[in-house]
């Protein structure tokens, strides 16, 4: 990487972005520290399905980057053999609800040479033993070897003890992080206690949080960000190794040997007070579990250790915000779904961009700024422009 001198960054947010980031950061010599509201990953990267993969029907830079980001993925469990514990990529395996079909998606990945395999029904078991094929749809399944998983927690603390190695600053439990803006340009950070941290370059990377956070800089990012969560069951009796996304539960495994399951149809269950907190029915919580032993081979018996509840990081479009924020100079964000697909390749760009001042193409289709043409082409339309600042 060719950079510039590298000027001191703050990157706020302990989940796998900001990690990330920061760990980039430091290796390349960038004075950096990172600032976290409570822990380190105990916001969404600490509730994730981490579901590494590139599938189903996407935009070509969507798809493209997702690729680097699973290529990152290995190169990582090469460097780094005890991954092995908390990053695996043993296959995936979809297939479709009553009344619907997968084989345009699996036409879809197959044209583009993504690594897919359809799965008739009776040979299940001999591509995924840990499956129970009397639950998968008549028509078959998708199995994609080339997919995995990773748990975030494990992978955060990796990074952050690089990014330490390598001369990182941590800050923990900082509380109420604000970006410090001065004469319009990012100043550094106000932590919760009104201490203040000095930087030229400054990255939010907040999860859920990022849209509301760049609304108070007088900045427009359009989020459909809801609440959600997963469940984390106790130990199971079974070796699991695939993941599953079916139409009533997704699964994967954890390294101490649980399950986490997830579903929209459970997403959309919750319950939201005003005060943000969330609350998770138990019949969706039991129905998680029921669907859950009906995938997997032998239909163990399964409990619930614990829910994991809160923001569900989303765009509006649906795709990365990634970049500098160009009406504040020395901002940069990070706010995307599938942020464990996307974590290391995107703090590595970012980084990028910042020591560079370079922007990467690979990120041109992401960027905040795209939110400022889609709403001032939507106003012109009406008679009404009005400008927007992004």
């Amino acid at each position: 990487m060719s950079a510039i001198e590298p000027k001191p960054v703050v990157v706020i947010g302990g989940g796998i972005l900001g990690a990330s980031t920061a760990a980039h950061l430091a290796r390349a010599g960038a004075p950096v520290t990172l600032v976290t509201a409570g822990a380190l990953a105990d916001g969404a990267s600490g509730r994730s399905i981490a579901w590494l993969n590139s599938s189903g029907d996407r935009s070509p830079a969507y798809h493209y980057l997702r690729l680097l980001a699973l290529d990152r993925y290995r190169t990582w469990s090469v460097r780094h053999p005890e991954s092995r514990s908390y990053l695996r990529f043993d296959g995936a395996m979809k297939w479709a609800g009553p009344g619907e079909s997968l084989r345009q998606t699996f036409a879809f990945e197959r044209a583009g040479g993504y690594d897919a395999l359809w799965v008739e029904r009776d040979d299940v078991a001999s591509v995924a033993p840990d499956v129970d094929p009397a639950s998968v749809a008549e028509e078959g399944a998708i199995f994609n070897a080339g997919e995995g998983w990773v748990s975030l927690p494990d992978l955060i603390a990796a990074l952050v003890e690089e990014a330490v190695a390598d001369g990182a600053t941590v800050v923990e439990r900082a509380g109420d992080v604000r970006v410090d803006v001065r004469d319009g340009a990012a100043a550094g950070v106000i932590l919760g206690d009104g201490t203040r941290v000095p930087a030229e370059r400054v990255v939010l990377a907040t999860g859920g949080d990022v849209p509301a956070q760049l609304a108070a800089l007088g900045v427009t990012v359009p989020d459909a960000t809801p609440a959600a969560f997963v469940l984390f069951t106790d130990p199971v009796a079974v070796e699991v190794r695939t993941v599953l996304n079916t139409p009533r539960v997704a699964v994967r495994p954890t390294p101490d040997g649980r399950l986490v399951l997830d579903a929209d149809w459970a997403e959309k269950s919750v319950a939201v007070a005003d005060d943000g907190t969330v609350t998770v029915p138990d019949e969706a919580v039991q129905g998680l579990l029921d669907a859950a032993s009906e995938v997997l081979a032998g239909n163990p018996r399964l409990t619930a250790e614990r829910v994991g509840a809160g923001l569900k990081p989303i765009p509006g479009d649906g795709e990365p915000v990634a970049g500098a924020v160009p009406a504040i100079p020395g901002l940069y964000t990070l706010f995307t779904h599938s942020g464990a697909t996307l974590g290391l390749i995107l703090g590595e760009l970012l980084a990028e961009e910042i020591l560079t001042g370079t922007p990467s193409p690979v990120l041109a289709s992401f960027r905040v700024d795209r939110f400022a043409a889609i709403d001032a082409t939507e106003a012109v339309g009406t008679g009404a422009w009005a400008p927007v600042t992004a």
